[in-house]
């Protein structure tokens, strides 16, 4: 159930009978080469919430379409602060307790949001007194192949729900299939402070042979892995959070 799409008193009415979860995806605005478009993070998350609240029920928030993206400059980024970003969902979860929704879960799509992310359970529901419950996630956890940036996994999972990939401008970038997992460690500590000094066009991987049916099937298995860890959640009260 979209948020947007509701109207008061009903929503009031259907809030304070099923007792409803709020989802909250998070994505960018910045470079993914030549090929996607800057909202590349937005849309994919956007999309994974839109099946992950219908099949479970929520009540889909409008996605946060900002993120903490100064790691691609000098390719383009619009980027929040670690602080704003956080200043902003722990105002949402304030009002979510004055509207009487009392769990939140909150989907990241860009790896450039886990250091603010990381501890923002913790900071909202302190600031909530502890009457919201908060789930964090990044989608990218609940699939099996390695992600990349606007390689073939993100290129896929493009395909597979938009019209805006423009295949013709597809390059391959700096692939780390060769690495071992502690040089990739290390290229990824270095891409997080500065993405150009690892990939001159922006690209992480060979999207040039990305195709809609791989990016339905990581759709799919993401979507699969996310409901069934949301609903264990809200059963299980001792359960870590997944980030």
């Amino acid at each position: 159930m979209e948020l947007r799409h509701q109207y008061d008193p009903e929503l009031r009415k259907i809030i304070k009978k099923s007792k409803k979860a709020a989802l909250i995806p998070v994505g960018s605005l910045e470079q993914h080469g030549p090929h996607l478009p800057v909202s590349t993070d937005s849309d994919i998350v956007t999309e994974i919430a839109k099946s992950v609240s219908e099949k479970c029920n929520f009540l889909l928030f409008p996605t946060i379409n900002y993120g903490v993206s100064f790691e691609h400059s000098p390719f383009f980024n619009l980027s929040l602060k670690n602080s704003t970003l956080q200043a902003m969902l722990i105002d949402i979860g304030n009002s979510l307790v004055s509207n009487k929704i009392y769990t939140l879960f909150i989907l990241n799509g860009h790896h450039g949001n886990q250091s603010a992310l990381r501890s923002i359970s913790k900071k909202i529901e302190r600031s909530t007194k502890k009457k919201i419950k908060v789930f964090v996630f990044s989608y990218w956890h609940f699939m099996k192949t390695e992600f990349d940036h606007a390689g073939f996994v993100e290129t896929s999972l493009m395909l597979a729900i938009s019209n805006k990939v423009k295949m013709s401008k597809a390059r391959k970038g700096f692939v780390t299939n060769k690495l071992s997992k502690k040089e990739k460690i290390r290229l990824s500590k270095r891409a997080s402070k500065s993405f150009i000094t690892v990939t001159k066009n922006g690209v992480l991987g060979d999207p040039t042979h990305a195709s809609a049916k791989n990016g339905k099937k990581f759709l799919s298995e993401i979507v699969h892995n996310l409901i069934k860890t949301s609903q264990t959640c809200l059963t299980d009260k001792k359960r870590k959070l997944h980030q």
